[in-house]
């Protein structure tokens, strides 16, 4: 098993008035040669938007790109004639494959919006865009990691796909919780991003924004406390 532990202080840092955001590996202004992505994971942003503000349109391509609002809720428009609202306890997917613009703002008024907005690069380059998002219940992911993206064919477990052999799983406990996490692909890795609360992944202690990549391995075990809130991304190293 190999493993790499980042702490929720060593992540890239940027404030924008409207915009205060950490992020996981190099972005934007944010470059450690050391911190380029994890397999195919490339970007997770943890942003906090103020209210009425947001992205104006830009392009994608080529990306699977999952925003999973964590307060409030987020404006999403699109060159696709895609209009929507992503609300907590949504997730929101998009296939940027040949090209796509698309504009999000904080949908809100007089409250901040607080979002993740992960990047896992795609299987196959030029394929059609594509979006989708759902309303996962609280009892989907309740003290377990429960699959909320995944390839194609997820969408008859009850998750959401996209173009890539990857897996996101979240998951809520109310109760201090020992469980295993099994790779569908043993040549992947799986890298957890402690949400809230806390886990010990691998006798890893992990807090709050806290993540810790693990390959070379099929399964990992981990100890997650009460009131955690844990994301699992599971994508391949190579």
């Amino acid at each position: 098993m190999q493993t790499v532990f980042h702490p929720a202080q060593s992540r890239g840092y940027a404030k924008h008035g409207w915009l205060e955001s950490h992020h996981s590996f190099s972005f934007a202004s944010y470059f450690d040669p050391e911190r380029m992505g994890f397999g195919a994971l490339r970007v997770i942003n943890d942003d906090n938007i103020a209210a009425g503000q947001g992205f104006g349109r830009h392009p994608h391509n080529d990306m699977e790109i999952i925003t999973i609002p964590l307060t409030g809720a987020l404006a999403h428009q699109d060159s696709m004639g895609n209009a929507e609202v992503i609300k907590t306890g949504e997730v929101q997917v998009m296939s940027a494959g040949t090209g796509v613009e698309h504009a999000e703002f904080n949908a809100s008024k007089t409250e901040n919006v607080t979002l993740l907005q992960i990047w896992i690069l795609t299987r196959q380059n030029g394929m059609a865009p594509r979006y989708a998002q759902k309303l996962f219940n609280r009892s989907f992911f309740e003290n377990r990691l429960s699959v909320v993206v995944g390839p194609e064919g997820s969408e008859k477990e009850g998750a959401l796909f996209i173009h890539q052999d990857a897996w996101l799983s979240l998951g809520r406990f109310d109760s201090d919780t020992d469980i295993e996490y099994a790779l569908h692909d043993p040549q992947n890795g799986v890298y957890f991003f402690v949400i809230e609360g806390g886990a010990t992944v691998a006798g890893q202690r992990l807090e709050k924004r806290d993540a810790f990549g693990v390959w070379d391995t099929e399964r990992v075990s981990m100890q997650v406390k009460k009131d955690a809130f844990l994301l699992a991304i599971e994508v391949p190293m190579a």
